[in-house]
């Protein structure tokens, strides 16, 4: 059976400056890694200075559209201060890719601070909000002839999560009014950029979020259907419902689905999973579309995949995820694109270099970059904009 995918679809991977670029000197993950962790990563994929040959492969992998991040760090290396070497090379990033016709779709922070910005706080400072709005506008006057997609913040409740309540991430704190300040903050922060960049594009200029949602199920018990409620209004809605007005289209990324049984609240049945332990659960992709549909807004699936190094189960996820996505889109719900995490393997903070999320390997001892079998399996879906299946 052959399932079509709406004209215009985008195909493609994504990935974050820090965990593929290298040479991030001033960035506080590469300062001042977690501690327990795996860091820094130092020089990652190199892709700053492969970036060309690593979007041949991705040309030659029939991927249309690319999702990346600028590093906050390399464009404003102190407060005030731009950097036109780094403002240069990434506008040649970014010719690169629309000399090869792919969308580009870029995230303005993904998970990293400015060493200065951390040294004051981060985004538990309000002033925060003003220093993310000047870099964001930087960012538009130098590439809005550049840049189809402009999503804000990836994964803001993440990232405030990780850092101030679980203690993996920067800046290693529990403190549960803090976690509230920042996730307050990134929407404040998101919800000003989006109205900057209005004033300055009007309608023509597409700003939105990327948000993580976890798939939250509940059993047929009727307090469990009640408990599930309250993680997936704070996780999953809570910050969509402050920027809904304030965005173009919602970026969505799914990794995590756990079923909620009183009293053990989260448990996972866990049958196929992850060379990190994480469930593979395709179906769930489906459910959170269709939570999605309440916002009326545009979907681009901006990360979805798994750490699978012998890629073993990579193709049979991705076949069997958008199979769900098709679901949705034959349901009327306004799916317009696809990006896999990641292209290449990378540096998954807290994890460093262990986890193998990549359609293309690299071999770390010689920064070699070589396409696994399951790369040239989406590659097939991104040329004919269809996905066969069984059944």
């Amino acid at each position: 059976m052959v399932l079509k995918f709406p004209d215009n679809f985008l195909w493609g991977s994504a990935t974050s400056a820090y965990q593929v670029e290298g040479g991030n000197k001033l960035s506080d993950w590469e300062i001042n890694p977690p501690k327990r962790g795996h860091g820094p990563a130092g020089l990652a994929c190199d892709h700053y200075n492969r970036f060309e040959p690593d979007f041949d492969l991705l040309k030659k992998l029939n991927q249309n559209a690319h999702r990346f991040s600028i590093e906050w760090a390399k464009i404003e290396p102190r407060q005030g201060e731009f950097d036109k070497i780094e403002i240069e090379h990434y506008r040649r990033v970014l010719s690169a890719l629309k000399q090869r016709g792919i969308k580009t779709m870029v995230t303005l922070h993904h998970f990293t601070l400015p060493q200065w910005l951390a040294e004051i706080g981060g985004f538990a400072n309000n002033k925060s909000i003003e220093y993310f709005t000047r870099y964001a506008a930087k960012l538009f006057g130098e590439y809005q002839d550049l840049i189809d997609f402009w999503a804000t913040i990836n994964e803001p409740m993440v990232f405030a999560g990780q850092g101030y309540l679980a203690k993996r991430w920067l800046p290693q704190k529990r403190n549960i009014f803090l976690y509230i300040r920042v996730v307050n903050n990134l929407i404040r922060a998101h919800q000003s950029v989006y109205r900057l960049f209005k004033t300055f594009g009007r309608d023509k200029v597409l700003v939105g979020i990327v948000k993580h949602n976890t798939y939250f199920e509940p059993s047929k018990n009727l307090l469990d259907r009640f408990i599930v409620g309250l993680p997936d209004w704070w996780q999953n809605r809570y910050f969509l419902n402050k920027i809904k007005n304030h965005c173009d289209f919602i970026g969505l990324n799914y990794y995590f689905h756990f079923k909620i049984k009183f009293p053990g609240l989260i448990r996972n049945e866990n049958k196929k999973v992850s060379d990190m332990g994480w469930e593979l659960y395709p179906e769930g992709i489906y459910y959170l579309l269709k939570e999605l549909k309440r916002y009326n807004k545009p979907v681009y699936i901006t990360e979805n995949g798994l750490a699978d190094a012998g890629d073993k189960n990579r193709e049979w996820y991705i076949r069997e995820v958008l199979r769900n996505v098709h679901w949705a889109t034959q349901e009327g719900i306004d799916v317009r694109g696809y990006f896999y995490w990641s292209l290449m393997d990378n540096f998954e903070w807290a994890d460093g270099f262990g986890p193998r999320f990549g359609l293309i390997e690299i071999d770390y001892s010689t920064l070699e970059r070589k396409p696994r079998p399951s790369a040239y399996f989406y590659s097939e879906i991104c040329k004919n904009n269809q996905l066969f299946v069984e059944g």
